[in-house]
């Protein structure tokens, strides 16, 4: 499974991207997205996805619904 950013509730402020372990966050025009191929929600370090440690927005970083 992998993790979306709701676009909607996304400030864009970039907290998330550099604490990324497999760099799956990327800025696209102002705001930023994960791309699902390479997000492992931090599985294999054990660890809650490190992005939603550290967004300040609720809501904005959420599993990817298929």
């Amino acid at each position: 499974m992998a993790m979306m950013i709701n676009r909607d509730e996304c400030t864009g402020c970039g907290d998330c991207e550099p604490v990324c372990p497999n760099g799956s966050i990327t800025r696209r025009r102002g705001l930023y997205v994960i791309d699902p191929e390479s997000c492992t929600e931090c599985e294999e370090s054990g660890d809650e996805p490190q992005c939603l440690l550290v967004c300040p927005v609720d809501d904005c970083i959420l599993p990817l619904e298929e």
